[in-house]
Formats: structure tokens, C-alpha cells, sequence
């Protein structure tokens, strides 16, 4: 519920873009969205929206008691696994099992590829612990404490402060890894992930790669979010009924929970998940209830189907790394707004590579390269008058629509068959938009759904420019755009319901 005189945020951080809704203390909604990425103006996008639109001057603190409530989605996690900057990481794992992890299940995407390239483990350091209890409960060894002491403290030494506990059984068992876990603790390691509280179910590979990524991230989700209270003035309150700001964070499962609970195994589509669950309670608004769900943003473009309920995978694997943790099924594919286009001299291809935030597209005027935005500029679609004047080294310019005229241009001359500036432009909008349908026709079409019975809700800031031309490509007769539509994600940061979820 919302205090008199206080402020409600919902935020999505997303790769190029952070969006911001604030309600104000009398329920009116007031939207804004600046770059993610701007080292020159600000630190963290997502404080620095909170303080524009209470209008903070730089320096200046919040005044306690002015915000409520922040619901935040982060990419945060999605990040550190892309770039592999989790925590360093040790492993603890029952004797005899030092490489089921990198074994995994053995399974082969590419069943004909002649040279098999494995997979890269999280854990930095493993270490087996003679323990062992069998399935039926019966103890056969005893954690050896003093082993595990001397390799606890030998990975502490060498600067590893996380550790991810696996014993076999542990999911019904767990005595051994409590005792060990009690020790790391006592040892120092401020991260301890133990299996059979991160993902308490059978199978030791699952079960063991979930509780890696939960000790590989939740110290990088820790830092953020007391980074962001702490410029907030707020703290991470166990009371939090008493705390003055009351901040939660998106799960990849669509719900909402506290900060100090946010763990690094749910947070992966913690952005995209609230994207979902706009698109699905707007089209409910709008009288739809087969929907596609169609959100891109600047670095990527997310799809996903709802026909009633949400659609939720869990198992999944994200960026090569294995996970069992609830999510909403969505699928993406790596064609946004920053995706950088390229000619090799025989063809267009667009992405997969994206120009982010900074530098951002050439119209960005960071000097950044050509880009899929900077298409729908020379075409037209994106036009220089109606878009804000946040760029340049003061943020009051707009965008660069010179340099893209002449980018192209020279483009086209190193193509030299005789088209336009614009039909190059043109040539390289079909390829994205042909991309963007074939990921949805995977999570439709290939699954046996008509598309063509289905709204498309268009959402994401690039999402406008080309919803139309992917529903003509399916075949697709309706495409709702929300008034929020470009800040979808943030919306449906408002209309998360809280969610705990536990597994066995």
C-alpha cells in the first residue's frame, strides 16, 4: 500500500536502456527513460531516473520517506554470466564425483560436429570431501572436518569468498552439508550456497550446476542491491515493515521478492520476466487472450506466448551454463534497436553483436557504428524531432541524422550495384525483421500454434518500428501497442504480484 506523500518506482535495467515509472503520492504515472550505460553523467541509470523525476539536484540525498516502494528488474546477474564476472567460486563436492559438473549429461547440440568444444566451467576451484550417504539415508562416511578445514582456509587465502556445497543426496539428506556449510561460515566465506537449499531436488548434476550459479552471482546481485539502497538512503531491512523503503526485485519466474532474498539463481530474466507479465495483463485489458509477446529492446529481442497462463521452463540453459530454477519461457534472439549491421562483401547480416549503450548507435554521436536504430532513422521512422535531446557530452543534442546519411551513403558506394542509401537501409530492416519472425514461429508455429488466431503486444523501445512488418510476416491480423509499450518491462514491474516459491 502506498504512504501518503511517497513515491512508488518500477524499474527495468535492461542492456541499452533503463526504463523508469514513477507513481506519484496521488496515483498519477509519469514514465522516463535514459541511457544504461553514461559514465560522463551518472553511476547506476536506475537511482539516477529515481532522483530525475523527484528532481534531486546532483549531490543532494533523497529525503527519507520519500519513496515507498522500488520494484526493480536488473540485468545485473544476466551480465556477469554473459561476461563470466561472477565471484570466484570453490566447489565442495562428494568424493569420487570431482567432474560430474563439467561432465554434465553429456549431451550433444550439434550431434555431427567433428570438433567438440566443452563446456566452461563457473567454479574456479574443486574440492572433493570424503563424505557419503547413500540413497536410502544410511551414513557409509563422515565429512573428514579437519580436510575440509584446511582446504577451506587454503581457497579463503587465495581470495575465493564464495562456495557452492554438492553432496550426493543431499536433497532429502542434508546433515553433511549443514555441518560443512557452518564451518565455511566460520572460516569467512561470505557466500555459502548449499544444494539442498537452492535447489533441494534429485539428481546431483542439476542440483549442483543451480547451487555453482547461486554462489557465482549472489555476491554481484548483494553488492548491486546495497548499492542501490544505500543511494536510495534506504537500508536492507530484515524488518521490513519498518524499513522507510520498502525495495524488491523481478524474479525469472515472474514474481516479486524482497531485496535481501534475491538470490543469483532467480535473477537471470529478471528484466524479460516482467516484460511477460505486462504483455499479458495489457492484452487481458485489451480483451485479448492469446497473445504473442513481442519485446525489443536495444541489445536483443525477447518473444514469448501466453494463451491463458504463463509458460514457465525449469530447466534451462543460459549463456552455456546449465540451471533448474523456475522461468517464463521466452525465447530470444539477437536482433534489437543497437544490433550492428554488417556487409562482408556478399551479403547483410545484422548482429549478433550490439552496439549497447555506449557507444551506442552511429546516430548516438559517440562515434559508434551503424546500427539497426540508425536504419529506421535513414528511412524515416525514427525521426530526429520527436526523439529526446539526451545526447551529445551535455545531453542536450539530438540525434546525429547527418552522420547517418553519410554513413550509408558510403556504405552504399562500397556496395556498388546501383541502390540508394536507403534501400541498403531498407535491405538490412527486412533481414532483422526476418530473424525476429522466425524466433517467434519457434515458440508458435513449431509448437503447433496458429499465430495467426493470436494478437502480437508490441513492446520494447524498438518494438513500434517494425511490429507491423513481423506481422505481416506471420501472417497476423492484430498487433496491440500499449500507451506504455516502450516501457512494458517496467510497467509490469507494477503489476507483479509478490511471490515465494520452494521446491522439493
Amino acid at each position: 500500500m502506498q504512504r501518503d506523500g511517497s513515491w512508488q518506482f518500477w524499474i527495468d535495467r535492461g542492456g541499452t536502456f533503463t526504463d523508469v515509472i514513477g507513481c506519484r503520492p496521488d496515483g498519477t504515472l509519469v514514465a522516463h527513460k535514459l541511457l544504461s550505460d553514461n559514465p560522463e553523467a551518472y553511476g547506476d541509470a536506475a537511482v539516477q531516473g529515481i532522483r530525475n523525476l523527484l528532481g534531486v539536484k546532483p549531490g543532494e540525498p533523497i529525503a527519507r520517506g520519500t519513496i515507498a516502494s522500488v520494484k526493480m528488474g536488473t540485468t545485473v546477474a544476466t551480465n556477469a554470466l554473459l561476461e563470466r564476472k561472477g565471484e570466484r567460486t570453490l566447489l565442495l563436492i562428494s568424493k569420487g564425483f570431482r567432474d560430474a559438473l563439467r561432465i554434465g549429461y553429456q549431451a550433444r547440440p550439434k550431434i555431427f560436429a567433428r570438433h567438440i568444444i566443452k563446456p566452461e566451467v563457473i567454479y574456479e576451484r574443486v574440492v572433493e570431501v570424503n563424505e557419503r550417504v547413500r540413497a536410502d539415508g544410511t551414513v557409509e562416511r563422515e565429512p573428514d572436518l579437519a580436510t575440509v578445514r584446511g582446504e577451506l582456509a587454503a581457497a579463503l587465502e587465495a581470495g575465493i569468498r564464495a562456495v557452492a556445497i554438492v553432496f550426493m543426496h543431499a536433497y532429502r539428506y542434508a546433515d553433511h552439508e549443514q555441518r560443512v556449510a557452518a564451518l565455511a561460515r566460520e572460516i569467512g566465506f561470505a557466500q555459502v550456497s548449499v544444494s539442498h537449499e537452492v535447489s533441494p531436488l534429485i539428481k546431483l548434476v542439476g542440483r549442483g550446476d543451480t547451487t555453482v550459479v547461486d554462489a557465482y552471482l549472489s555476491p554481484i546481485l548483494r553488492r548491486y542491491v546495497a548499492q542501490v539502497a544505500r543511494d536510495m538512503g534506504t537500508s536492507i531491512a530484515a524488518d521490513r515493515d519498518n524499513a522507510d523503503t520498502r525495495l524488491m526485485f523481478m524474479m525469472s519466474s515472474g514474481g516479486l521478492t524482497a531485496a535481501e532474498l534475491f538470490q543469483g539463481k532467480d535473477a537471470i530474466l529478471s528484466g524479460p520476466a516482467a516484460g511477460v507479465v505486462g504483455m499479458a495483463e495489457t492484452g487481458r485489458e485489451a480483451g485479448f487472450s492469446h497473445l504473442i509477446g513481442f519485446d525489443m529492446g536495444g541489445t536483443s529481442t525477447d518473444v514469448s506466448h501466453f494463451d491463458g497462463d504463463y509458460e514457465r521452463a525449469f530447466e534451462t540453459e543460459v549463456a552455456g551454463v546449465r540451471m533448474r530454477a523456475p522461468m517464463m519461457l521466452i525465447h530470444t534472439v539477437a536482433a534489437g534497436g543497437g544490433s550492428v549491421l554488417h556487409f562482408d562483401g556478399a551479403r547483410f547480416r545484422v548482429g549478433p553483436d550490439s552496439a549497447g549503450a555506449n557507444p551506442g548507435p552511429k546516430c548516438y554521436r559517440r562515434g559508434g557504428p551503424l546500427a539497426l536504430t540508425d536504419a529506421n532513422v535513414m528511412v524515416g521512422k525514427l525521426m530526429r524531432e520527436f526523439f529526446p535531446k539526451i545526447f551529445g557530452m551535455q545531453q542536450n543534442l539530438p540525434l546525429d541524422s547527418d552522420a547517418v546519411r553519410e554513413a550509408f551513403a558510403e556504405l552504399a558506394r562500397e556496395i556498388g550495384d546501383g541502390r540508394s542509401a536507403e534501400d541498403v537501409a531498407d535491405g538490412f530492416i527486412k533481414i532483422a525483421v526476418e530473424n525476429m519472425a522466425n524466433a517467434i514461429k519457434k515458440i508458435s508455429v513449431q509448437r503447433g500454434y496458429d499465430v495467426t488466431r493470436y494478437a502480437l503486444n508490441c513492446f520494447g523501445g524498438a518494438g513500434g518500428q517494425h511490429a507491423c512488418l513481423v506481422a505481416d510476416a506471420l501472417g497476423m491480423t492484430k498487433v496491440l501497442i500499449h500507451p506504455f509499450s516502450s516501457l512494458l518491462s517496467a510497467y509490469g514491474m507494477g503489476l507483479a504480484d509478490i511471490r515465494a516459491t520452494r521446491q522439493q
